[in-house]
């Protein structure tokens, strides 16, 4: 299941800090810090059960108030740190909702048991062929 970026963003807030880390004097100046939220139960987006889902499974990010919480301080550009959140944002979403397709048991088909069979019956013939029945 997709969620466009253009979607996502008329419901997500960004808020920008100070980042530590590596950046000399740009560190002091430049708010490149990104964190990034989304109010997952008060979203238009998602369905009920999705938002259900995406509650017991982000729980660990999601905060006290409800908010999914994603905090990016990895590039020292505040626009390149906005677009990984919004990758994150999307990954996470597609991981959360993601459901497998529903494996059908199946039995062989009857050619195949039947070559299989025949196989073993063929290995069979040449092991008793290779038998010393002349032995006095």
């Amino acid at each position: 299941m997709e969620f466009p970026v253009k979607n996502l963003l008329k419901e997500i807030s960004f808020k920008t800090s100070r980042s530590g880390g590596k950046g000399g004097q740009n560190v002091n100046k430049v708010s490149s810090k990104v964190e990034l939220n989304l109010d997952i139960s008060a979203s238009l987006l998602f369905t009920d059960e999705q938002k259900q889902i995406l509650l017991q499974k982000l729980a660990n990010r999601i905060n006290s108030e409800g908010i999914l919480q994603i905090i990016t301080e990895e590039e020292r550009s505040q626009l390149l740190n906005k677009q990984k959140s919004l990758v994150k944002l999307q990954q996470l979403i597609k991981n959360a909702l993601y459901q497998p397709a529903v494996r059908r048991a199946t039995k062989p088909k009857r050619s195949a048991i039947e070559s299989r069979l025949k196989s073993k019956h063929m290995n069979a013939l040449k092991k008793i062929s290779r038998r010393d029945y002349f032995k006095d």
